[in-house]
Formats: structure tokens, sequence, C-alpha cells
């Protein structure tokens, strides 16, 4: 089991009868009245269609001022840069603001920081060397809100700046020309939540005018719904608006290097929606920021020339194989750090080292974050000096820990959910200290608990077929706040398991009832799961159309895999039997001899049961698999329902405690020195006295 603990969410019968009545297929139904739907009304206005941005660019602070200065250095022909951030999402708004400023035929430069010699955000080194180059307005994208001692050195030199972002503000604001930023307190822009590139196409919006939003939202919609996406923004209101037109427009965007980076990338002529530019397209560009290399990618998108696109593209795919090596002997490293930790910093993992690689830390606080449900620091050391990046879990928001915690910090920025701080190494204990309070404080107390969201139950498995999981594509496109759907199917049996892809993935086959499933799970081993042919298993799974040598078929792409929770029939029947059998209900000679062990079978139990739970500790654990581990254990006929029934002798003779909650069991082994006569026990002297 990778999560320790499945949230099905319970679902109204009657909202789902409702929508399917209205026409909705199964499945969209049972997710949509699972995320709160409960009449047809409602779900249109979940799944609306809308094609056009709601509000206008004019509406944010400061818009006004940017266009005014912008339109001024057009005018005098002056040299503008672009300064982005080395991210998905600064190197997408960089494309956007320099492709629109060159076609109003500005000399314009972009300037994109390298992670290890400059840092995050703005740098005076960097505005010194534009300054030097003739540069006398800088425009900032997705940074720059942060950067008031920066942006007052620019001003030193004669250069006016323009902030665009869309990070969370801390108490004063730069001295700009104009920070055009929805978070600031003074903004009234209705929409909060866009990314960078998207506060980025709302600057070029207002620079053309109404007559030409629809022209300009058209060539920019591509770029701007990959770094929505990449930034893991909320997927409402304009956002969707962006991210649907930009997958619509895709594979007829104006830009040669997103074609050819589908090419190199394998999705040519396929359908893409968000999972595949989260998952395939996003990590390449994002490769080019965290390896040093942003420039690669800004090259690539802006690129004129088809022969150059295709180059620039393989080098992009180069520098994404050449991340994961990094990232996985990073993941590696951290892994034995947080294990080897106490119990009181693991409400929030700061990790450190010197030889890890600073691009590449924030996708393992990622990994960590999902691993360990928690929010997750990952920090850089060099020469004393550490540049972490912070991942959330749970709503945890890292921007105001971090300014709880900014007496430790040398800077910081970013958002609720993702963020980046500079602290000094003599700083990082006291700072692991205090953010696991902050943590522990967030969380009420309780130790983090991996958990899986799950949005169905599936009940019958006739309702997984072609046309219902095509249905799901009306909830597009998936992100924060609309997360794509997850499901389960409980008590299936395992059929098959194979290693496949370099015996990195697993591919499986289910069957219940007369339904078969296939199915894969990346990322897996047969070792890692658990689990073996034949086991009865509960699989928690996406659904999606597996397209090969040009057959279309149903294929569940697992997330997680456990001993069922679910029992069977004759699992039921001997619960039931050892139920009443405790209960001092009548039983029939033969269901007494069912119920009867043997001591040596007793012995094995015990032992097996000792072995499971060491030094009197007290574990809560699933039941049913328990139950089925130690049967294996005892072994013989009815293991099962005589587990369950020796375990209530021992019960009743003092040997342990368990109690029920749910599907789990909470079970512990009592110390006692005295030899113990289970045949003393009511129990088993009432199986004997019916007539065995």
């Amino acid at each position: 089991m990778k999560y320790r603990r499945w949230n099905i969410a319970e679902t109204s019968d009657e909202a789902v009868a409702r929508l399917k009545e209205s026409g909705f297929p199964s499945l969209l139904s049972a997710v949509l009245a699972s995320r709160g739907v409960s009449c047809a009304e409602d779900a249109s206005d979940y799944l609306d269609q809308d094609q056009l941005l709601q509000h206008s660019p004019m509406l944010m602070k400061d818009m006004d001022k940017a266009v005014r200065r912008i339109e001024e250095a057009i005018e005098q022909g002056e040299t503008v840069a672009v300064f982005g951030d080395y991210d998905v999402d600064g190197i997408t708004s960089t494309c956007v603001v320099v492709d629109y400023l060159k076609s109003r035929g500005l000399k314009c430069l972009h300037y994109i920081p390298r992670r290890e010699e400059d840092g995050y955000g703005l740098g005076c080194e960097p505005i010194r060397t534009l300054s030097q180059q003739g540069v006398t307005l800088l425009i900032t994208v997705d940074c720059g809100i942060t950067g008031i001692q920066e942006i007052e050195f620019a001003a030193s030199l004669g250069m006016d700046v323009i902030v665009t972002d869309h990070h969370e503000c801390k108490e004063q604001l730069p001295n700009a020309v104009a920070v055009v930023d929805p978070h600031r307190p003074d903004c009234p822009y209705p929409f909060k939540h866009l990314a960078g590139v998207g506060v980025a196409l709302k600057l070029v919006l207002a620079l053309a005018g109404e007559s030409r939003e629809e022209a300009i939202f058209s060539r920019y919609c591509t770029l701007a719904a990959i770094g929505t996406i990449a930034d893991v923004m909320l997927m409402s209101g304009e956002n969707r608006v962006i991210v649907r037109r930009g997958l619509e427009s895709l594979h007829h965007a104006d830009f040669l290097g997103i074609h050819a980076l589908l090419k190199e990338a394998g999705l040519a002529d396929k359908p893409c929606t968000s999972i595949q530019i989260g998952f395939v397209l996003a990590p390449r560009i994002n490769a080019a920021g965290r390896m040093g290399a942003a420039d690669v990618a800004v090259d690539l998108l802006l690129s004129q020339d088809s022969a150059e696109a295709e180059e620039l593209a393989r080098r992009l795919c180069a520098l994404n194989r050449e991340r994961q090596a990094v990232e996985q002997d990073i993941f590696s490293q951290a892994l034995e750090q947080t294990e080897a930790m106490p119990p009181q910093h693991r409400h929030a993992l700061v990790l450190s080292s010197s030889v890890w690689h600073q691009g590449v830390v924030g996708i393992v606080a990622s990994r960590l974050t999902e691993k360990y449900s928690c929010p997750s620091f990952m920090i850089h050391l060099c020469e004393g000096l550490g540049k972490g990046s912070c991942r959330s879990y749970g709503g945890f928001n890292l921007f105001q820990a971090l300014e709880s915690c900014s007496d430790l910090l040398e800077g910081f920025g970013g958002h609720e959910l993702a963020a980046g701080f500079t602290i000094r190494e003599e700083n990082i204990d006291l700072f692991r200290d205090r953010i696991n309070r902050c943590a522990l404080q967030f969380s009420g107390g309780e130790a983090p608990v991996s958990s899986l969201d799950v949005d169905v139950l599936i009940a019958h498995g006739g309702d997984i077929n072609m046309d219902e999981i095509q249905s799901l594509a009306m909830m597009e496109p998936y992100g924060a706040g609309n997360n794509r759907p997850v499901f389960c199917l409980m008590g299936m049996t395992v059929d098959s398991m194979q290693s496949v892809g370099q015996n990195r993935h697993l591919k499986l086959q289910f069957s219940k009832g007369q339904y078969h499933f296939p199915a894969i799970f990346f990322s897996a081993t047969e070792e890692s799961t658990g689990i073996a042919p034949g086991m009865r298993v509960d699989a928690a799974f996406y659904l999606q159309i597996n397209e090969f040598r040009g057959a279309s078929t149903v294929q569940l792409q697992i997330i997680d895999i456990r001993p069922s929770l679910l029992a069977s029939k004759s699992e039921s029947e001997a619960l039931a039997l050892c139920h009443r059998a405790v209960e001092e209900e009548n039983l029939s000679a033969q269901e007494a001899m069912r119920l009867l062990f043997t001591r040596e079978q007793s012995v094995r139990l015990w032992r097996s049961l000792s072995a499971a739970i060491a030094d009197g500790r007290t574990r809560e654990v699933p039941a049913l698999p328990l139950y089925r581990s130690l049967a294996a254990a005892m072994g013989g006929n009815e293991s099962f329902l005589r587990t369950a029934f020796a375990l209530e002798v021992f019960c009743e003779r003092g040997l342990l405690e368990q109690s029920a909650d749910g599907e789990n069991v909470t079970i512990r082994l009592t110390a006692t020195k005295e030899k113990v006569d289970l045949l003393q026990s009511p129990y088993l002297r009432r199986l004997q006295s019916s007539g065995i």
C-alpha cells in the first residue's frame, strides 16, 4: 500500500439518480455527486464550456500604468528586456511577452536566471548587465513582487521596471512604475488565481486592445495553458478557459517549437489533455530550467526555423532524461534522511545537503510530500548558504509559514502551495523545529497519515466501459480544485502480473465476477506491491483508454493496491458464525466442529501473532488482511474461521486485547508470566457441550 488511508467520498444516491435521469452517464454522475453536484443545473455550471475570458485586463491595479509605459517605449524605440523565472510558468510568460513586443517592432531582450549562479528572482548583477546592453525598461514576468532592493538598484541605473507577477505579496510592494499582481491587497481583479503566464497574457491583451483580443488570445492560449497546468493553478474560472482553449489549439499552435516538442515527445497527431501536458510536455520544458539551461526552452518556443526547433526539442528531451537520473539519486538520499528522523521532525520534512542539484530539489520535495503526506522543504547547501524549495500538503500555507520564520531566513517568495527561500546553514535546525511546530499546530496535533481521496467506489464492474470513460472528458481540464477522478473497485482477484518497461512498471489483469480488467501500475514491482496472483485485493485507479497498434481498450491506471478490506462471501459467513459462538447462541454439532482448532494450530497462530506484534506494542491494522495472514500461518481446514475464533479465545483468556473500529482492528499482546489454559475458556467449553 502506498497510502495508509483511502478516503472514499460519500455519495448521495438520490443526487446520482437525478443526474442520470437528466441524461448524464453513470460514472460522470457519480463523480459529480461526490463533489457536491446534485442537479442538472449545477452540473452544467460545473462543466461549463465558456470560450471567452470573463474579465477585462484593465481591472488589474496598475495595468493602465504598465500599458502607458510600454506604449511610450514603443514610440521612443527603446530597448526593453523581459526578466522571467526559470520554471515552465516563467518560461512561457517570457515567450508570450517577448513575442508580442517584437511583433510591435520593439528591440526586446530576455533574461532567465540560472539556478546555480543567479538563484531565484531578480538579481542586481543581471540588471547591471541588461543596463549595459542599453535596456531602459525592464518587465518582470512570474517574479519581481519581492524584489524591492533590486528594483531600487535598477532605478539607480536609470532603468524603469514594470512588475507582473502572481505570487503572494509582502507588506511592502516594490517601488516600480507599475506593479501588476492580482494578489496585491488593493487589486480589484475578481479572479485571483492566474498563473504568471495568465498575468502576462492579460498584459499583452491590454496592450493590443479590445478589438484584437480574440486574435491575441488565439495566438497565446497554448503557451498560457502549458504554464498554467505546469504551475498547478486552481482549475476554475479564467484558468479553465485558458487551458481549454489552449488544449483545443495545441496541434494548430502558431509556435514551431510546440510542434517540434510534441513530435519529439511522441504526441504529434495524438489527442492531448491536461494529463499529457502535465506529465509529458511540461517536465521537458521544466528540465531546461532545472538543469541550468532555461534559454534552450525559450529559444525552442520562440524559434522560427523548423530544423532549429527540432534540434532544440531533442536537447530538451535529453536534459529531461538527465534530470530524471539526478532526481532519482536525490530522492533515494532524501528517503534515507527522512527515515532517520525522530517523530517530532516528521510533521514537516526539512532536509539539506551540499551534493544535491539545486534545480531538482523542488521536484523531490513534491515526491516526498506525496509519499509522507506532509509539507517538504529541500535545501541545497553551498558555502554555508542554503537555497530551498518547498511544497505544501493538505492546505498548509507555505507563504504564511515562511513569513512566520522570516527572522531565520535571508529571503523567501512564492505562494501557499509552492515557495522558495534562502537560509544560512546554522539556522536550519532552528527552522526545522519551528516549521514542525507550525505543521503540528495546523494538523491539530495529529501525526501525518498518507491518504488518498477516492471519488467513487464502483459497485458494478459493468459500469467500466468505453462510453463511460469517454464521457469523463467532459470534466476536462483537470487540475487543482478539479482533480482527475479517482475510482476504486473492492474484492477483485489478481489473475496475472507481469513486469514491463525494463522492470520499472507492472502490468496486471484483474477479475471480479464475469468482468475482467487490464491494468498498468507505473513505478511499481511485484515486491513493492506485496501482492501475488490469486490474492483478493482492492485497487484505486484512474480510468483511461489505451491506444495500441490501432486498437482502443479500457485500462485501469493503478494508483494504489491493498489486500481487500471487503469480506468475501465465505469470510462473511465465517465471521458471522464466530460472532454467534461468542454471543452464546446455540450451535449445531457440525458448526461447533468447524470452529474447533487444535493445540498445534493455536501454537502456530500465537507465534505468528507474536511476530507480527512485537514487544507488546499496540497496532492498528486492517482486520481482514491480518486475519488472512494469520490464517495462512495457522494452516489446516477452516483456517480463517478458526483464526477469528481463536483470537476471541485469546482475548477472553487475557492473552491479548483487540477492538474493532470500522475496517481496522487495534490489537495488543498482554504481558503475562502465568501459564494460560485455553481449554478453560467458556467459548471452548460451550463447543464441547454441543455434542462434539
